[in-house]
């Protein structure tokens, strides 16, 4: 229970963080972005100052949170800190920053294996790699929504990337995620309830895929919006297994 409590607030407060710190480094182009253009710090209604601070507040409180957890945690604690503060930054150079979000947002999963094992086994790294398929895909989503305003402003992006080819590269993430969801499922033993929310999430990936297939900038944030159900379809199914 300790455990599950920290990492439910260490995922809150460092999501938290990363979204400061995300729209401090937007603050320049977030003004000439339709969907952005309200933003705190680019109505300029936060100092730069305040949002700053407010990160540092955040980023002690998930210190606080990592010492009394054991040192391969720690470890991999710092690393996942690297990775949620140096995302917004990599947009100005790096063609795939939705890659990177993914790997920002898949450490908490060896993490919480080392927290509770001591050891990172295998299936932690099968179940990171399908948050860094699922993370591309439905980023990539979002992505589309501000593919023309990126285009003139020069920010970078996997829709950008991939170009026409993005419906079927989505597809692709979306069968890769689910397929090592699968060999997870397989690896952990579970049962009827998690594959049947697995289902649930295959049928929310093709929902998903109907809704961008006009590209419709509107679509493509509900498609982004739907992976909501699919990670609580795979989450229930997980939870409901165990119970």
């Amino acid at each position: 229970e300790r455990l599950f409590v920290i990492f439910v607030i260490g995922t809150f407060v460092m999501r938290s963080a990363g979204c400061v710190m995300n729209d401090f480094a937007d603050r320049e182009f977030d003004p000439h972005v339709k969907r952005t253009a309200d933003r705190p710090l680019a109505k300029q209604s936060v100092s730069t100052a305040e949002a700053l601070g407010l990160f540092a507040v955040l980023a002690l409180i998930a210190l606080a949170l990592v010492i009394p957890l054991n040192r391969p945690t720690q470890v991999l604690a710092l690393i996942g800190g690297v990775l949620a503060v140096t995302y917004p930054f990599l947009k100005r150079f790096f063609s795939l920053p939705q890659a990177y979000l993914g790997a920002a947002f898949g450490w908490s999963v060896p993490m919480a294996f080392a927290a509770q094992s001591g050891s990172v086994p295998p299936i932690a790294w099968v179940m990171f790699l399908s948050v860094v398929c699922w993370t591309t895909a439905y980023d990539t989503m979002y992505a589309m929504v501000d593919r023309e305003d990126d285009l003139v402003i020069g920010i970078r992006s996997s829709a950008i990337l991939f170009g026409r080819a993005d419906r079927l590269i989505v597809a692709g993430l979306q069968a890769g995620a689910l397929a090592l969801l699968a060999l997870a499922g397989h690896l952990a033993g579970l049962g009827r309830w998690y594959w049947l929310g697995l289902a649930i999430a295959t049928a929310s990936s093709l929902h998903q895929q109907y809704l961008i297939r006009n590209r419709d900038p509107d679509d493509c944030f509900r498609a982004f919006l739907n992976n909501n159900l699919f990670g609580l379809a795979v989450f229930g199914g997980i939870l409901l297994d165990y119970l």
